[in-house]
């Protein structure tokens, strides 16, 4: 009976095993069954606990400067996640940036070739999101705006996993599939642990707010330039909400 006990709660952690394989590179044993987080797709901001929370603790424990800190938290943000949906956000930069209808948009978002309008889209968000972490002094305000910053972005993964029409077969047309609407208030739930942080839990309604409508308006944008989402999309979203909390975080942290 114990032994049975064990093995259904390990058996509650496959979902969680199987998100962080999927969004991290972090060494997590044999590679368990993908459509077990599928199933459970509104676990995605625990992702963001364990990457930022890794990068947050790494901050607070090197003495850094505050320039060095914003782009060692970048890199080891970058790093953690293995560039996964940071490659979403070049290959959206393509798709924008393309010439023609959408028919010729689409293929240019989901050809495997980066071009201009690729490095362009990179290179913004990494310059914002370095400056905004940058003018942060205190390491423990830098600290909690990576970790909000990481667990937002997956929020808004979590979000348009749920809502966006996907306009092709593909990882985010499989998510979608067994997706259901319970997921969002179930991944809103996980973010309750941000309010316990002291000051970001002041300005948590500016940036939740920030992170829902910067995701209402990638999904719109997915609906006009091409036709519906894809996991390219869906990752940008995250990598543009990160950078977006990033920059109104460090505006806010200006006031107080």
């Amino acid at each position: 009976m114990k032994f049975h006990g064990i093995t259904k709660l390990l058996t509650l952690f496959i979902p969680v095993i199987a998100l962080l394989q999927f969004t991290t590179r972090l060494p997590l044993g044999k590679e368990q069954d993908f459509s077990a987080f599928a199933r459970a797709s509104w676990l995605y901001p625990v992702a963001g606990y364990v990457t930022g929370g890794i990068t947050a603790g790494v901050l607070l424990l090197l003495p850094f400067s505050p320039d060095t800190s914003a782009a060692a938290a970048l890199v080891l943000l970058l790093l953690l996640s293995g560039a996964n949906h940071f490659d979403g956000l070049l290959d959206l930069g393509d798709g924008l940036m393309a010439h023609g209808d959408q028919k010729k948009r689409v293929a240019a978002l989901t050809d495997r070739a980066v071009g201009a309008g690729g490095v362009t889209a990179g290179i913004s968000v990494i310059l914002l999101s370095y400056a905004s972490l940058a003018s942060t002094n205190s390491p423990f305000l830098l600290a909690g705006f990576v970790l909000c910053g990481e667990v937002l972005s997956r929020y808004a993964m979590a979000v348009m996993t749920v809502t966006a029409r996907p306009f092709h077969d593909g990882i985010h047309a499989f998510l979608h599939s067994h997706a259901k609407k319970w997921f969002i208030p179930a991944s809103t739930l996980l973010l309750v642990p941000l309010f316990c942080l002291p000051i970001i839990s002041l300005i948590f309604p500016l940036l939740l707010l920030t992170t829902l409508v910067v995701t209402g308006g990638m999904q719109r944008m997915a609906y006009r330039v091409f036709w519906g989402a894809n996991g390219d999309i869906i990752g940008a979203t995250g990598e543009i909400v990160r950078c977006m909390v990033f920059l109104v975080s460090a505006l806010a942290g200006i006031v107080f």
